[in-house]
């Protein structure tokens, strides 16, 4: 290590070659303290967090962050990318309030002191719509690097694995909206639709690699199926994904994306060099019942476990062809009936046909053309 200004600025080798040669502060050389131990002598608690804040070093993201925000002179002056990832660690270690950033000061002798409680208000104040802008910038070419050194190891890409079936090529976006209890009146805190206080924040996921993509933001009294909500957040969730795996991606969502105009999107998101497909909940009404009543028994075929293996307990049917309200939705929109034993402590809720046939249906509509989840399916296409 090359030192340039005693103390304050040193030169980082570890990120050369990636990132290329730049100045950071002092407070980045947190690792270089660092030793690796078979005695039980020196041990600290949780000690996941230094592997996550090292991540945050090493695949470049905090200096990413520091590079897009308004940095500071002086003595004292915090990076605010360091502080937001500072910020990330206590979060994980339980933090639940800005105060909670103490939660890493005694762990100095590893990261070095924390960052106060009021440089962390300041940073998270300068966030406005620009910079917030520019963060999400960072996060996607931080990731871009992320998803490349993960497609080169030996096991590739992290394709997720359905009813026994490899997804090779497709990117699974989640999204799915999340209450929030606020103790105390508190900016944005509203009453939710389940009778709590707090917040309804709507995020969107990347099943495959377990990252969150996207989230914004709502008070507690934002409504569950808005429309507007869901597209603004698959549209920054698109964006955070690498080009190059933008080709095939499946969107899941519970019934709260049932909405017409979401699923026009969705499909129309389809090009000549992308493929979405989705699957979302479908409330079940009095005509979807009668097309479940219609079906034959011979139409059931065994539901998969998640290897693969069939299993006789739930079962799952085509339901598309004996049901009229498909026909007011997309062209080519699917829906798939499962059905399966209900738990006892949902029996008080049955409809009168699960208590007469003894099973417990759930639909899902979807466009893929066929489906992977029966036995003898295929791949999503």
């Amino acid at each position: 290590m090359h030192q340039t200004c005693k103390d304050v600025i040193v030169e980082d080798h570890i990120h050369c070659g990636v990132w290329g040669t730049f100045l950071v502060s002092k407070r980045s050389e947190w690792h270089e303290r660092l030793s690796v131990a078979t005695t039980d002598n020196n041990l600290i608690g949780h000690a996941g967090a230094v592997l996550l804040r090292r991540c945050a070093d090493r695949t470049g993201l905090t200096a990413a962050l520091n590079k897009v925000l308004p940095r500071g002179k002086g003595p004292g002056w915090w990076d605010r990318g360091t502080v937001l990832v500072a910020l990330a660690v206590s979060i994980v270690l339980g933090a639940t309030s800005v105060s909670d950033i103490s939660l890493l000061a005694h762990q100095v002798g590893v990261f070095g002191d924390p960052p106060s409680d009021c440089t962390l208000r300041r940073a998270l104040a300068g966030l406005d719509s620009s910079a917030l802008a520019a963060l999400a910038k960072a996060r996607a070419r931080v990731r871009r690097r992320v998803w490349d050194l993960l497609a080169r190891r030996v096991s590739g890409f992290a394709w997720l694995t359905v009813a026994g079936k490899l997804l090779t090529g497709w990117v699974i976006i989640d999204l799915d909206a999340t209450l929030i209890t606020a103790h105390s009146d508190k900016q944005g805190a509203a009453a939710t639709f389940k009778r709590g206080f707090g917040f309804h924040p709507l995020g969107a996921w990347c099943a495959n690699t377990s990252e969150c993509l996207a989230m914004l933001l709502r008070p507690g009294n934002a409504g569950s199926n808005t429309v507007s909500d869901h597209i603004r957040v698959l549209a920054e969730a698109f964006v955070q994904i690498p080009v190059t795996y933008r080709k095939k991606i499946l969107v899941r969502l519970d019934g709260a994306g049932a909405t017409h105009e979401l699923l026009e999107h969705l499909h129309q998101l389809n090009t000549l060099w992308r493929t979405v497909r989705f699957t979302v909940g479908w409330t079940i009404t009095e005509v979807d019942e009668d097309a479940i009543a219609a079906l034959p028994a011979e139409s059931w075929s065994d539901s998969l476990h998640q290897d693969g293996t069939a299993t006789t307990t739930a079962g799952v049917a085509e339901l598309t062809g004996l049901n009229a309200r498909v026909a007011t939705w997309l062209p080519g929109l699917r829906l798939i009936v499962r059905r399966t034993k209900p738990a006892a402590r949902h029996k008080a809720k049955l409809t009168a046909l699960e208590r007469a046939t003894g099973w417990r249906y759930a639909i899902i509509a979807t466009n893929i053309t066929r489906m992977w989840g029966v036995a003898g399916s295929h791949h999503p296409q």
